[in-house]
This record gives structure tokens, C-alpha cells and sequence, in this order.
């Protein structure tokens, strides 16, 4: 069953939404993305005022999850890709698209495409010790989840190619210095800040807010992410079965080839 794999919470205006496998930080399967955005249809269907994203356990999410894939037999690879991209891709687009403000409460490290979800939010909270990190060129994928369609315009094309090709780590306060999030907290205090942005944004009219979103996001803009969102998930799918990229997985999962 996929109903607990992610869990939404309604309460006085508030929706909260929580990636629910802490026994694989919260990693993305096909399941895990298709209850995402089943949740996310009923969101948008009936909106908040506002909503809080956030993952169960120590990790925020660690990206798709690489044990699952190397375990898929090669053949069945592109289809699995095809889905798991395709359906991460399609919860970033619908983040950006509710029309209320989405807060990212990250209490753990953010690895791979869950970037996405962080990158999608309007305000973002991180707890200190919690980073950020792309693993690519480590593992042999392509980058997806918005690091080349999203990224950039946020730090700048040199600074996000440095932090790829080199598979460096941001810390949450190097990441507040970048703007990728607005406040960084010890992990005790991460609850009373977003209590914080909530009870403000609870106190602004939902209309001007809703109009605010959809100012900053104009059909432009997003057609623009659509399509470098697509050209991830294409150049993703054309690495995924060749023999270089199994023995990558095989390497970072520490499996002998």
C-alpha cells in the first residue's frame, strides 16, 4: 500500500505533508511519488492557506533511492526510471502551481532530486548539521529534480557546476549565504521558526498571497523550468542502462561487480 508513505495533516488553514519512509531517509521510489502526488492533486484541488513540507525521521530525503534501482534487473531500468523521474518532476511542477505559500521544513540532509522539493518551496528552514549534496557524478546519473533546470538562476551557472562536478557538500549555513534557504536553526528551535512563518503568513490575506506566487511563478518562468525538467529527465534516461552506470551504482552501493 502507498497511503503511508506520505501523510497530510490539515489543521486551521494549515496543511502539512510528510514524506514517510524514515527507514530509507525518506528516499524516492515509484510508490513513495505516486502517493506525493496523489496528495498533491487533493492540495490543489481543495488549498491551504498554506502548507509545511517535511520528511519523518533524521533525513529530510536522500533522492532516489539507489539500492531500489540497482536491484531493478537492467532491462526494466528505463521504465523504472521513466516513472521515478517523471513522477518527481511532476511533484516539483505542482508544488510551484498551489496557490498558497510552501514552507520546506528540512531536518535532515537533502540528497539527489528531493533538492526539487526544497527548490519549489517559498520559504525554506534547515536545521544546523543538515546539508545538501548531489552525488551524481558518484553514483553515474544525470542530475534531475531541478539541479540544472533550477538551480542556476538561484546561485549562479559557475557555482552550481562547481558543487556538481565535484560532488561537494553545502552546508545549511552555506546554503543560507546562497539564498537556497531563509533561516537555519538548531534542531530543538526548527519547529518554533516555522511556527513563526506560519502564524505571519496565517495573518496576511490569502489572496494577495496567492497573487504574490503567481506573479513570481508567470507562465514564462515555469515553461522555462518545465522544459529543463524535461531535458533531466531525457539525458537521466539515456545513462541509466548503460554498463557504466551499473557498475557505479554497484560501486556506491559498496557491491562488487
Amino acid at each position: 500500500m502507498t497511503e503511508n508513505l506520505v501523510t497530510v495533516r490539515r489543521e486551521n488553514g494549515v496543511a502539512t505533508l510528510t514524506l514517510n519512509r524514515p527507514q530509507r531517509h525518506n528516499s524516492l521510489v515509484p510508490a513513495l511519488l505516486e502517493a506525493l502526488n496523489a496528495a498533491l492533486d487533493d492540495l490543489a484541488r481543495l488549498p491551504p492557506r498554506l502548507l509545511v513540507f517535511t520528511g519523518a525521521g533524521r533525513s529530510f530525503s536522500t533522492g532516489g533511492d539507489v539500492a531500489a534501482f540497482a536491484d531493478v534487473p537492467l532491462l526494466q531500468r528505463r521504465e523504472y526510471a521513466t516513472g521515478l523521474v517523471g513522477g518527481l518532476h511532476r511533484a516539483i511542477l505542482a508544488l510551484i502551481d498551489l496557490p498558497c505559500p510552501v514552507i520546506a521544513r528540512v531536518q535532515g540532509p537533502v540528497t539527489g532530486g528531493s533538492l526539487g522539493f526544497v527548490l519549489a518551496a517559498d520559504l525554506v528552514a534547515m536545521t544546523r548539521g543538515a546539508f545538501i549534496a548531489p552525488y551524481y557524478v558518484d553514483v553515474g546519473f544525470a542530475p534531475d529534480g531541478g539541479w540544472t533546470a533550477l538551480l542556476p538562476d538561484r546561485i549562479g551557472p559557475v557555482r552550481a557546476a562547481e558543487i556538481q562536478l565535484l560532488n561537494r557538500m553545502v552546508t545549511a549555513d552555506e546554503a543560507l549565504g546562497l539564498g537556497l534557504v531563509q533561516a537555519v536553526t538548531d534542531p530543538a528551535a526548527l519547529d518554533d521558526q516555522i511556527a513563526v512563518w506560519v502564524q505571519v503568513l496565517l495573518g496576511k490575506h490569502a489572496h494577495s498571497l496567492a497573487a504574490t506566487k503567481r506573479l513570481l511563478w508567470p507562465p514564462e518562468r515555469r515553461a522555462r523550468v518545465a522544459l529543463g525538467l524535461e531535458r533531466e529527465r531525457l539525458c537521466f534516461l539515456s545513462l541509466i542502462d548503460l554498463p557504466e552506470t551499473d557498475a557505479g551504482m554497484k560501486h556506491f552501493l559498496g557491491r562488487a561487480a
